[in-house]
């Protein structure tokens, strides 16, 4: 218990939870026994706070529960936003279909490229035999690139707060056709 009072907060290890059972219950009442000395020597609530948490790892120790180790902070990793994971997954996808789209046009007749190209105008009336294929492959990249590099842009500004309407705006603008037409 004493080895942990030097120890900063943000470097003690996360304690795992233990099961309740009739040997976990026995060593805790009995380390509450010999808490009562410690915790009336403490003169303030953060060496209350150590010994408890001493208290806690010797119970981990005693009963062979496993710790992190212990030089690591134990400070959680910032969660990224859904919306945040959503936008990167849909520009990786893109990123990767522009890929095969060019892979293709320059010759590529694998199995999975053609696979992925047919996918990439199901729903239209285009077929890949067509004269012109070239040129649709061409818009079709050349669409998929500017809404990758359009949407990739600008993350930490739009968590932010800061220029979103601008980039709203250009989304608009973007789906109209023209970047001519630009308003507030």
């Amino acid at each position: 218990m004493l080895e942990t009072r030097s120890v900063p907060l943000e470097n003690r290890p996360r304690l795992p939870r233990i099961p309740l059972s009739k040997r976990n219950r026995a060593v805790v009442r009995a380390l509450n026994r010999i808490l009562v000395t410690y915790l009336e020597a403490s003169r303030d609530l953060c060496e209350t706070d150590s010994i408890l948490f001493g208290a806690a790892v010797a119970v981990c120790h005693i009963i062979g529960a496993k710790l992190p180790t212990a030089g690591r902070a134990t400070r959680q990793s910032i969660a990224i936003p859904a919306w945040k994971k959503r936008i990167e997954d849909r520009i990786a996808k893109a990123r990767a279909l522009i890929g095969r789209l060019t892979s293709f046009r320059i010759g590529n007749n694998r199995p999975r490229v053609v696979r992925t190209v047919g996918m990439a105008f199901a729903g239209t009336n285009i077929s890949l035999s067509q004269p012109d294929i070239t040129q649709k492959l061409t818009e079709r990249i050349d669409d998929l690139k500017q809404k990758s590099l359009l949407g990739g842009s600008g993350f930490d500004d739009l968590a932010r707060g800061q220029g979103s309407s601008t980039r709203i705006v250009f989304f608009r603008v973007i789906r109209r056709g023209s970047i001519n037409h630009w308003s507030d």
